[in-house]
């Protein structure tokens, strides 16, 4: 590698923004959401009166505000959330979930909101005189093809309850209600605004998330609650173009090489090397769909001397070469 490229780079977007000193001060968890761009799909209100239930298919994400009532939400994974007003339900990975009332017959959402939904009224109606649920629904995706991994091992659901006392309590109601009231007026620019609602409703769940969950339900995320691979893991995101050995990244989390290796492998869900290899990876998969550089350039500054060993290592983490994705 060359001097230039041991050139400190906190980040390889920022790098491309010119400014640094700004992306320096960037905790990672931000840098790996940098990389996930939402768009928003649909935001709907719902009053639901007992018995009741509804069926999403996979595809995209959703997320619930329960308002009033209550609700049993079912991952198709077999985990089980009793929700109450004031919760906040997020499925991050699209893989489809149904909510309700015990023993209700599930109806298809699709056809619920196909059947209800109108421009001038963006609202779902079942029933009219059992106990009431009322709540706030939106639909999103993560764009583009290279999702960070990491994200597979999100929970199925991430449930923020309304009486969990944390600085953010309040935002909850207001970002509901912003959202709805963009999606029912729909001015210049209201899809983006959308988007980016949504966007910030589902990475400040993450990061209540994060904070408040017990350990075994983090994931990788566990590792930003453990000082010392913490440590380790900011200075793979602050120069992610270094190659460091793992001695040398078990020194800065003071600990031993066997020892640090293990609980690395443990938290993150992958080795210290294989983690730092797909970060920087991760990184110039980015670089490629958002700039002009030549693929050889990114190669260079990613830490590859050659543009054949950067091209398998690609299509190692990609299954596809860097040609396909600057050609998309």
């Amino acid at each position: 590698m060359t001097s230039h490229d041991r050139v400190s780079q906190p980040h390889a977007l920022a790098s491309e923004t010119g400014f640094p000193a700004l992306a320096s001060r960037t905790d990672f968890l931000s840098q790996i959401l940098t990389l996930i761009r939402l768009r928003g799909e649909v935001v709907f209100s719902a009053e639901l009166h007992a018995p009741w239930a509804l069926r999403f298919e996979p595809g995209s994400g959703y997320f619930h505000v329960v308002s009033e009532g209550e609700l049993l939400l079912a991952a198709q994974d077999g985990k089980v959330v009793h929700a109450l007003a004031g919760d906040l339900l997020v499925m991050p990975q699209g893989t489809g979930h149904a909510i309700g009332t015990p023993g209700a017959s599930p109806a298809e959402a699709r056809d619920v909101l196909a059947a209800q939904l109108r421009d001038d009224s963006l609202a779902i109606h079942i029933g009219d005189s059992g106990p009431c649920t009322r709540m706030i629904t939106g639909a999103f995706r993560f764009e583009g093809d290279n999702i960070p991994s990491m994200l597979a091992v999100l929970p199925s659901v991430i449930h923020i309850p309304g009486s969990l006392e944390t600085e953010d309590k309040g935002w909850l109601e207001v970002q509901a209600r912003s959202l709805l009231s963009e999606a029912r007026t729909p001015h210049p620019g209201a899809a983006i605004m959308i988007s980016r609602l949504i966007d910030v409703m589902v990475i400040r769940a993450m990061r209540i998330w994060v904070r408040t969950a017990p350990p075994e339900e983090k994931g990788w995320l566990a590792a930003l609650a453990d000082a010392r691979i913490s440590r380790a893991l900011k200075v793979i995101h602050d120069e992610p173009f270094l190659r460091r050995t793992v001695a040398e990244l078990a020194g800065m989390a003071g600990m031993s090489r066997s020892n640090f290796a293990e609980r690395f492998s443990t938290l993150v869900g992958a080795g210290p090397l294989h983690y730092q290899t797909r970060w920087r990876l991760l990184l110039a998969s980015d670089m490629l769909r958002r700039s002009d550089i030549l693929v050889s350039e990114v190669a260079r500054r990613v830490g590859y001397e050659s543009d054949a060993a950067f091209s398998r290592a690609f299509k190692a983490q990609f299954g596809m070469p860097p040609t396909t994705v600057r050609g998309n």
